[in-house]
């Protein structure tokens, strides 16, 4: 992600209760990540609906659009506007007049204090600011990990256009206030014009099809539901569509498919197993979030992205990812990753959203998790446990989980994804009780249901429903790359036990194997326990924690 460094440079530490990291080097943030990333007075405002008109030109992979923000007033007499360049604002108008504005970078300063009757402050009035702006977008390069829009064609040589934009920001397509913490209250709607040849397709329900007297097509469409930024999305090409119903636990929840005309037949075939996501995942975390807006599935010139009841699927109808298993154990291949893992976001992610980037985790690792939940409900739960160990092969332990709060950076690395996962296999072991972990998951889904939360919000809540503190564990995982070694030992007939290369509070008990199952409660320091049986004997960790191990009384050999 490019930066534009404007002015002012401000050093941002890492996160971290333990205060683990001090010694990590500090990247350099400028005043323009702050900009993007921090809720500034400018940003105090409340966004209650977007309205977004688009218009693409396929042929000079250009867009000319128009949002019109309904936001509650706080008094301000500026506000922050995000557009990221080469975008441009043409003009910015509230109650028929034409606003001053000044751009900084990707932000735009806009001077409302003259627009609207300040005699006596109304801290609570609706308001309404319509922002026109045109220009040539980014182009994604790597969809969806490098944001932007998509201009490509289809197998057969036709136009097929999209965005992706989670982490680059909604603001390199449409003016928002680019801000994870506040989603439009009242949803969102995306009217988009193009030839009439072509077929739209966005999150929610489609409201109306406008055919223009120039030989194009508005297509608009809307979500009544809160809605990140980001994930609101247009897809274009020669779509085609079928519709079903799924018995939920809500009632009946409309299920729409848009594939490519020509792929139609084989979709419809592959996309059966959207019944058992539905049923294996309103199990675990309870109703899906969204009937009122529906569930969709969209197939898009890229991979996959969870945008919000408008799942975006690009993984060719194979099993697996892509056809490869990330677990490496087999079960990865019995099932389609991103239907699973992208709709699991509609619960972790869009249902539950972390106000800041650096809290990515919290869509990440419970979906991440999803995967094994929905590979032990219809595998067996060893099966699952299998999926969430091999998984482990494919964390780096490089950064901590939790990087940098208040700034515009997404967190380094994938970790997030699979150690975030591990932790909460970690909690679940420790529960020991599947209905209480099930209560934890549904009721995270009803305490925060279409809501932007913080870390905190998440921690305390596990913590008071499982009845135990798990901050030890959560600054562990999640703000430290260090994972904690079981270390044990023999003295006479007993054995001494402790944690070690963690944080000096870590106190996670564990479960494992001496002649049967046990449980330990290690701590940082020695505890001890009383053997029966002479002799040294060997201590194996259940495998479902991750954890290391090492026997002391074995002599260490150098590598």
């Amino acid at each position: 992600m490019k930066r534009i460094a404007i002015l002012l440079v401000l050093p941002v530490l890492f996160f971290s209760r333990s205060g683990a990291q001090k010694t990590e080097q500090v990247p350099v943030f400028t005043h323009a990540d702050t900009l993007r990333g921090s809720l500034n007075p400018e940003r105090s405002y409340n966004v209650l609906k977007y309205d977004i008109s688009i218009t693409p030109d396929y042929n000079t992979r250009s867009i000319a659009g128009r949002n019109i923000i309904t936001y509650l007033d706080s008094g301000l007499s500026h506000m922050q506007i995000d557009l990221q360049t080469p975008l441009e604002i043409d003009s910015i108008v509230q109650n028929g007049k034409n606003l001053f504005f000044r751009r900084e970078g990707n932000a735009f300063h806009v001077y409302v204090g003259d627009s609207v009757n300040k005699t006596g402050v109304c801290l609570s009035c609706i308001r309404m600011l319509t922002i026109y702006y045109h220009g040539h977008p980014h182009i994604a390069a790597k969809p969806p990990w490098d944001g932007g829009w998509v201009f490509t064609k289809d197998t057969w040589g036709r136009p097929w256009m999209s965005v992706a934009c989670e982490g680059t920001g909604a603001s390199i397509w449409y003016p928002c206030k680019d801000w994870l913490g506040d989603e439009p209250d009242s949803g969102a709607s995306l009217s988009i014009t193009v030839p009439d040849s072509l077929v739209a397709v966005a999150n929610g329900r489609l409201k109306e099809k406008i055919r223009n007297a120039d030989g194009s097509a508005t297509w608009t469409w809307a979500v009544e539901s809160p809605i990140n930024n980001y994930e609101i999305v247009p897809y274009i090409g020669k779509y085609v569509s079928w519709h079903s119903d799924y018995a939920g636990e809500k009632g009946k929840l409309d299920c729409d498919f848009w594939v490519l005309d020509g792929d139609q037949e084989k979709a419809k075939k592959h996309f059966t197993v959207v019944d058992s996501m539905l049923r294996c995942f309103e199990y675990w975390f309870g109703p899906y979030p969204f009937y009122a807006d529906g569930y969709k599935l969209v197939e898009a010139p890229y991979l996959g992205m969870e945008n919000q009841s408008d799942i975006a699927y690009g993984n060719h109808f194979l099993q697996g990812y892509e056809g490869k298993d990330l677990s490496g154990t087999g079960w990865g291949l019995k099932w389609d990753f991103i239907v699973v893992h992208e709709s699991g976001h509609e619960w972790f992610g869009n249902n539950i959203t972390g106000k800041d980037l650096a809290d990515e985790w919290i869509h990440e690792s419970f979906t991440n998790y999803s995967e094994t939940l929905y590979t032990g409900y219809y595998f067996g739960k060893a099966a699952g446990d299998q999926y969430i160990a091999g998984l482990r092969r494919n964390i780096e332990n490089k950064f901590p989980i939790i990087q940098y709060y208040g700034v515009n950076h997404e967190p380094v690395g994938t970790d997030e994804y699979y150690k975030g996962g591990n932790m909460i296999h970690n909690i679940r072991q420790v529960i020991n009780n599947d209905e209480l972990f099930r209560k934890v998951l549904r009721g995270l889904n009803q305490r925060f249901y279409h809501s932007t939360v913080t870390a905190e919000d998440i921690e305390q809540y596990i913590n008071r429903i499982s009845g135990r503190n798990f901050n030890p564990v959560f600054n562990q995982y999640l703000r430290d790359i260090r994972i904690p070694v079981l270390e044990y030992k023999h003295s006479g007939n007993e054995l001494l036990y402790r944690w070690s290369n963690c944080n000096a509070d870590f106190d996670m008990p564990i479960k494992v194997f001496l002649k049967g199952p046990i449980w330990l409660k290690p701590t940082s320091s020695w505890q001890k326990m009383k053997m029966n049986s002479k002799g040294k004997i060997k201590l194996v960790v259940d495998k479902n924690f991750y954890a290391g191990v090492k026997n002391l009384d074995e002599p260490e050999h150098p590598p």
